[in-house]
């Protein structure tokens, strides 16, 4: 963990980077020369500013590829013969490979990177800075800090929970933590993030991209969703439902549709609730990778890339339902034409004899076009479109959950309403009635590819459960490929190997975990 572990003055260097580099949008803040620990912190924008780097380059391992790897290729939504990859579509992931390895470092770069400010912040603040200025900023880094240990634990279960990441530099060697005392760390810190940061109304602004009041609910929400606390999610859920910060394209805001929230032109959208916030055209690390990756051909991105390293699965597109619009907005397939790629030639139509990784099936979301289809930003590896990390849409999904509450269907309005707000998005008719299978279909349909449906497998047998009858017998039977066999996981599967290079620095990764002291 020694060579992963990012501290303060790593913090500094991407900070004085991002800040000198960025000139409009989300990043627009000025430039600052000579910047040390003692003398940055003195005014109220560069308070604002240091949050910044939470939402760019420590996420920049995760989105590039053990995102889509870890998330839709062992879940069955996609497939991938690419050597790099390929043990995460057949089950034989060892703690070698170097995605999980991206995982582990990102996640914990994310959790350096919010202790920094935590432990730095109000010790460094003068009192000119306002004092809610200072707890919306450590706001911001406990809310981040919270999602980067959500990911941990739900990719490998048991994980050191991190505090102060300079001490990492001289005891590298800690064991971790039990899951339930992650998740009590995870709802501490969001509820910190829920009470200082401030609600902010989205109204589409580019520039609102940082995490507010609301997103931190929304983030509860999930949590207590995944922990089976109806109660708290219901709570936390129709907080955010009730606070008019966030709406829903296409419902809420008439005119839009599911495909354009995946549009550049749409960043910070009034559905987004938090978001990876990407510079087009920047230095490798710093713009969004993953149309590099899953444009199936550089005809469509223009810029070299568009290498076509994944594709969905035949499991996946069988389950939309006829006339779900979000199968265009997510899979392309031969005939499919977008008249956002490749504007200057009159659009884009996936051609007949299309096939890339033997499969006709490619992807569209996070797909975006060339660099001149968004406003002249983009390059190589580095689009300029945002990564969801979180959507109101979901909201509704928790809240019709949450509602339903482990019974074997409802009528309930209060589950029914939000439900079909979803599905009225997309184009399908109401329902008057809902089970769970129907919300899992939901969330995988409206989630796909934004790296919800292998953890929505995980908990399907129960929160932190062992063993997992029903996703396994749900995976063993998933169609990934025309010329693909069916797999079947075993329970050891559902969590990750620790990194190898980790587990030699740090063999207590092996060892049985330990109560955290709050």
């Amino acid at each position: 963990m020694k060579k992963h572990t990012k501290y303060f003055t790593g913090l500094m260097m991407a900070l004085t980077a991002i800040i000198s580099g960025c000139k409009k949008d989300f990043f627009d803040t000025p430039p600052q020369d000579k910047l040390t620990l003692d003398n940055f912190y003195q005014t109220a924008d560069q308070v604002q500013a240091s949050t910044l780097i939470l939402y760019n380059s420590p996420w920049f391992d995760w989105n590039n590829k053990s995102s889509w790897c870890i998330t839709e290729l062992l879940s069955g939504n996609a497939f991938s013969y690419s050597p790099d990859v390929i043990n995460f579509s057949n089950f034989s992931v060892t703690g070698d490979n170097t995605q999980i390895l991206a995982a582990w470092s990102s996640m914990y770069t994310v959790v350096a990177q919010a202790n920094a400010l935590i432990n730095n912040l109000p010790a460094k603040v003068p009192s000119s800075v306002p004092a809610s200025v200072v707890n919306n900023a450590l706001g911001e880094a406990h809310y981040m800090r919270a999602l980067a240990y959500f990911h941990l634990t739900r990719i490998w279960g048991n994980v050191p929970i991190v505090t102060n990441s300079i001490d990492m530099v001289s005891n590298y060697q800690v064991n971790t933590n039990p899951v339930t005392d992650i998740y009590k760390f995870i709802i501490n810190d969001l509820k910190f993030a829920e009470a200082n940061c401030t609600s902010t109304i989205r109204t589409g602004a580019n520039t609102q991209g940082h995490v507010s009041s609301g997103s931190a609910s929304a983030l509860l929400a999930k949590v207590y969703l995944y922990m089976q606390d109806y109660t708290d999610a219901r709570a936390e859920a129709e907080k955010v439902i009730n606070s008019g910060e966030f709406k829903l394209y296409g419902v809420d805001i008439p005119g839009k549709t599911y495909n354009d929230l995946f549009k550049t032109a749409n960043n910070n959208n009034e559905e987004s609730i938090a978001a990876m916030q990407w510079q087009g055209g920047s230095p490798y690390g710093h713009g969004n990778s993953l149309q590099g990756f899953f444009a199936f051909t550089p005809q469509i991105t223009g810029t070299g890339d568009g290498f076509g390293s994944v594709v969905g699965s035949i499991d996946l597109l069988n389950t939309y339902e006829a006339g779900d619009e979000r199968r265009k907005a997510t899979l392309m397939i031969p005939g499919d034409y977008y008249a956002e790629i490749n504007q200057a030639q009159g659009g884009f139509t996936v051609p007949a004899n299309a096939v890339t990784q033997g499969s006709t099936i490619f992807l569209k979301k996070y797909v975006v076009g060339t660099p001149a289809d968004n406003g002249g930003k983009g390059g190589f590896l580095s689009a300029a479109n945002n990564t969801y990390l979180m959507r109101y849409a979901e909201v509704l999904l928790i809240e019709a959950e949450a509602v339903l509450a482990g019974q074997a269907s409802t009528a309930n309005a209060a589950a029914i309403v939000p439900f079909n707000k979803v599905r009225q998005r997309a184009g399908l008719p109401p329902r008057t009635s809902i089970t769970l299978n129907d919300i899992m279909h939901e969330r995988r349909v409206e989630l796909a590819f934004e790296g919800d449906y292998w953890f929505d497998l995980g908990r399907m047998d129960g929160f932190n459960s062992k063993s997992h009858p029903k996703a396994i017998a749900i995976i063993s039977n998933q169609q990934r490929g025309q010329y693909v066999p069916k797999y079947t996981p075993t329970d050891a599967n559902f969590l990750m190997p620790y990194p190898t290079t980790e587990v030699a620095l740090n063999p207590k990764l092996l060892e049985p975990p330990v109560a955290f002291k709050f």
